[in-house]
């Protein structure tokens, strides 16, 4: 149950970068309060998957999963670069996550 919602915690983090950046510098009140919601369910889940996973796995692999979601919904929503090495680099990071949770 703890890397369930490990990660769906990481997927939160996703959501709140990508509401922060649409809140204008908080200027705009729904994508603001999607942006608080988000981060306090997001550090609450990991909080809750840290009491099972050491917090270097879990920290890594929450990280991980935030950064690689933020930057797909920029390369494929928001009109980011989709350059291969970008995209190599999101695969590096992928198999460390997963790496992470092979070897845990």
């Amino acid at each position: 149950m703890a890397w369930i919602v490990l990660v769906l915690s990481g997927l939160l983090e996703t959501a709140w970068a990508i509401a922060l950046d649409r809140s204008a510098g908080f200027s705009r009140p729904l994508p603001s309060a999607v942006f608080a919601v988000s981060l306090v369910l997001s550090m609450a889940g990991l909080a809750y998957a840290l009491r099972d996973i050491p917090v270097g796995t879990g920290y890594a692999v929450w990280v991980g999963i935030g950064a690689v979601g933020t930057a797909l919904v920029g390369m494929l929503a928001l009109g980011e670069s989709t350059s291969l090495p970008r995209i190599g680099c999101l695969f590096l990071v992928v198999a460390g996550v997963v790496g992470l949770k092979v070897f845990h």
